[in-house]
């Protein structure tokens, strides 16, 4: 299959695209950038320039391919005004590529993230969240899922909260650069909340089988760890960089902070007996112990 892939050469778009190559496919990624090409092509991926801001450029791209894996977001937490840039535009983006796709009956795999449930684990039945800062990204992705009633074969991987390699990535990974930065350890609350996590190239195996097998309208988790305490997390970031380990205002961590606070396991039964998805990789807190002191 002739892939399209945008967000290629990030953590977790890098295991996708070795993992769609070892598995035949060929693959196109989208790079903004000279440094952003040289990695999509060292992998073996052609390259089309341009960004995601570029939606000619998405078009081309989506219309030469065989399948569309769609993955890129600005990433910019630095105010809520630059996560609400970020949203807008990854919904221009997935609905140009989901517009270009209508009646092909062509593979879309989007990304979202867990919901958030009360009291339990989510489960891949239940629906994204409507409201918060990133709601936005989840009405995007709810588009997309409908355009299976046009003649597009769209998914939705959810993803957890820390994806993670070699004790990079995810919320896991900017606790991470927050200990660095601020000499602490620190977590929201009393730390009891759970975060779920997978290793990116368990999560990979998981965007080329939905490309492959998923119908249409359907959403996956991609979730290994159900759900990791916070602090826990933080006391293996504290141990590895020789830092104190204590709980910090929510404040301090932002736009973000109500996220980091918040409980949030997942649960992927479903993913797992119905598309025989087995995570095989390290655990979160076995993976942080690469972290580097």
């Amino acid at each position: 299959m002739r892939v399209f892939i945008t967000g290629g050469t990030g953590l977790i778009g890098t295991a996708v695209v070795a993992e769609l190559i070892a598995a035949g496919h060929s693959v196109t990624a989208l790079a903004r950038s000279d440094a952003s090409a040289a990695h999509a092509e060292a992998a073996g991926a052609e390259v089309l320039s341009g960004a995601l801001a570029d939606l000619a450029v998405l078009r081309a791209g989506a219309e030469r391919a065989d399948g569309v894996i769609h993955l890129a977001f600005s990433n910019d937490f630095s105010s809520p005004d630059a996560l609400a840039r970020g949203v807008a535009e990854e919904a221009a983006a997935l609905a140009t590529l989901g517009d270009t796709l209508v009646g092909t009956d062509r593979p879309l795999v989007t990304v979202a993230g867990t919901p958030r449930l009360p009291g339990r684990a989510s489960t891949e039945a239940d629906a994204l969240p409507t409201e918060g800062p990133v709601a936005g990204r989840s009405r995007s992705v709810t588009r997309a899922l409908d355009l299976a009633t046009r003649g597009v074969r769209s998914s939705a991987v959810r993803l957890p909260r820390t994806v993670h390699d070699e004790g990079r990535g995810g919320f896991a990974g900017l606790l991470t650069d927050i200990a660095r930065r601020t000499g602490v350890a620190g977590y929201p609350s009393d730390g009891a909340q759970r975060w779920p996590a997978v290793h990116a190239r368990d999560a990979a195996v998981l965007f080329r089988l939905a490309l492959e097998q998923a119908p249409a309208g359907s959403s996956w988790h991609a979730v290994a760890d159900e759900g990791d305490a916070v602090r826990d997390i933080a006391a293996v970031i504290g141990r590895r960089l020789g830092l104190p380990v204590e709980s910090v205002p929510q404040e301090s961590f932002g736009t973000l902070g109500p996220i980091f606070a918040a409980d949030q396991p997942a649960s992927s039964a479903h993913t797992r007996a119905t598309l025989g998805w087995q995570p095989t990789h390290p655990s979160l807190l076995a993976d942080l112990e690469n972290i580097e002191p």
